[in-house]
């Protein structure tokens, strides 16, 4: 069986350009372990995202370990829940008490310019995916200095999940090259 692999989800108007994903896959090359990560660019539309990745979830070799940042940390709660995986969730949009109405219109990707426009079709997608967490799948981290969400809402959301709660930082979560080492051991690489 193979080791297993990390799968990296990036937030809204992201992509795997995101300076989290590049420290990552970098600490995972470091280790001889580069082809145990990807991190797909993920569609604007939520459902295609979510069969895509889907896709590289059932061709995997081995066990799959999640880590989704903001919207990513979303698609990673609904992937978890379909799928059966662990997933580490950081500053996640909990999408079930945003007002996905402040996100309509037009976007741009920050890392490709990609333009894209967030419809009410896509916000019901959103909607449509919200899975109750099973507490056992998750480690949530947060920086209380997050200043796009709300870090109240995920602890009241992903109550019970283990959780790493910080002072400070904002929805980058500045502290994420200290958790490096430690993301890679709970997916067991």
């Amino acid at each position: 069986m193979d080791r297993g692999l990390i799968l990296y989800l990036h937030g809204f108007c992201s992509s795997p350009a995101s300076w989290k994903s590049r420290l990552l896959a970098e600490e995972m090359a470091r280790r001889g372990l580069a082809g145990h990560f990807a991190c797909p660019q993920l569609s604007p539309v939520p459902d295609e995202a979510m069969a895509a990745v889907s896709a590289l979830i059932e061709a995997a070799k081995g066990p799959v370990t999640l880590v989704g940042s903001s919207l990513g940390g979303h698609y990673a709660n609904y992937l978890a829940e379909k799928h059966g995986l662990k997933a580490v969730l950081i500053n996640p949009a909990v999408v079930d008490l945003l007002d996905l109405d402040l996100f309509l219109g037009e976007h741009a990707n920050f890392h490709t310019g990609a333009a894209f426009r967030f419809t009410e079709t896509h916000a019901a997608q959103l909607k449509a995916q919200v899975s109750p967490p099973t507490p056992a799948r998750y480690w949530l981290l947060l920086e209380e200095g997050d200043e796009v969400l709300d870090c109240r809402q995920a602890q009241a959301f992903y109550a019970g999940c283990r959780a790493t709660v910080l002072p400070g930082g904002d929805h980058s979560f500045t502290k994420f090259p200290d958790f490096v080492p430690q993301i890679i051991e709970y997916a067991g690489l």
